[in-house]
């Protein structure tokens, strides 16, 4: 197994430790899912530019990549629902979910005529910044809970209920450009009478 798909895997192995300290109640538990989500959320940004640059693209790393990142970043979404300071709610994750169904279908009947479709930019920027959003997410909950900076409530307030609804619904936006663009780019794929 080369390089890029170790990080892969490695990506995948860390989701579960991401939701172990996410939801563990231990001194410092948000700041350590912080740091096992965005560990897994560099080794995306390698093992793609590894596999490119040194030609180790392979069929198991095509396949297991992207589901990796809908993984990583759905259960991020799916707990955060549950956090009640992030003022989100359910609606992204399923707007998003929807996305990564539908972009996951069109792939799976380009296969099928074999066609690859490859992360475009508009894809390559959702999946980036919505990582960053999350990252973003967890660093303001470690700061809130973890650390206890004893911080004003109107900062409290402003983060809670403007700045991270904003990151998330920035991302929720990103995903539906970006799956309408796969879905405008590969319509043809899709013939009712077949």
């Amino acid at each position: 197994m080369n390089l890029p798909n170790k990080l892969t895997l490695l990506r995948v192995c860390l989701i579960p430790f991401f939701l172990l300290f996410f939801y563990i109640d231990i001194p410092f538990h948000y700041l350590i899912s912080l740091v096992v989500f965005a560990g897994a959320s560099i080794t995306d940004a390698l093992d793609g530019n590894i596999a490119r640059k040194r030609n180790l693209v392979t069929n198991f790393g095509k396949f297991l990549d992207p589901l990796a990142d809908k993984v990583l970043v759905l259960s991020a979404l799916a707990v955060f629902v549950e956090v009640p300071e992030i003022r989100v709610g359910a609606i992204p994750l399923i707007i998003i979910s929807a996305r990564e169904f539908m972009v996951s279908g069109l792939r799976l009947l380009a296969a099928d005529s074999g066609i690859v479709v490859a992360a475009g930019i508009w894809g390559k920027l959702k999946t980036a910044f919505t990582m960053t959003a999350i990252v973003a997410s967890l660093a303001w909950l470690s700061l809130r809970f973890d650390i206890g900076a004893g911080l004003p409530e109107t900062l409290c307030s402003a983060v809670d209920n403007a700045v991270i609804p904003a990151l998330i619904w920035i991302s929720t936006i990103l995903t539906v450009i970006s799956g309408a663009i796969y879905l405008k780019g590969y319509w043809y794929l899709i013939d009712s009478d077949k």
